[in-house]
């Protein structure tokens, strides 16, 4: 891969990477040194720069996920999003509050909804992604459902749906 083909995949597919990472490991420097540790792996990636869009932004979303496992695994719990001191506060919305409460979640249900709600991944898909059957992506879809409807009504059940989900601010994987 030259560095023409490589800034074009970075153009394509480097917000998807950066807002994967940050939606898992919920900190900017990490989210990062995710990013860069991906798009270098993808220049030493033998052939592939004859893949297809789809196997690539597959291949580069597996490699993040991948990635970030490691930092977690090195580096230990992370700090909440709302802890970092540089991270803009979310805008006024219904939709801002339910990105939020997303970044609330346990990293395998806020996966789910990000790939599912924030890049229109199929649950198959992000199975494939994650290395986990489609059926157990559509069980902590419905997990992460039901965890936010109880973040977001502050325990109290009542008939008013959740706000939809909407485009998100890649930078700091809350609503814009």
């Amino acid at each position: 891969m030259n560095e023409t083909e490589l800034r074009q995949a970075m153009s394509d597919y480097g917000e998807a990477v950066y807002r994967l990472a940050l939606c898992r490991l919920q900190n900017t420097a990490d989210a990062e040194d995710v990013y860069q540790d991906v798009f270098l792996r993808l220049l030493e990636q033998r052939g592939a720069e004859t893949w297809e869009a789809e196997r690539r932004k597959a291949w580069l979303l597996r490699t993040a996920v991948n990635r970030c496992a490691d930092l977690g695994r090195r580096r230990g719990r992370v700090l909440p999003l709302e802890n970092i001191s540089n991270a803009p506060a979310p805008a006024g919305s219904e939709t801002a509050e339910l990105w939020d409460a997303v970044s609330r979640l346990p990293e395998d249900l806020r996966t789910a909804v990000h790939l599912f709600y924030g890049e229109g991944y199929e649950s198959g898909e992000i199975g494939t992604l994650l290395g986990v059957p489609g059926a157990t992506v559509r069980s902590r879809l419905r997990r992460a459902r039901n965890k936010l409807r109880t973040i977001l009504t502050g325990g109290m059940e009542d008939d008013k749906p959740l706000p939809e989900f909407t485009e998100h601010d890649p930078r700091t994987c809350r609503t814009q």
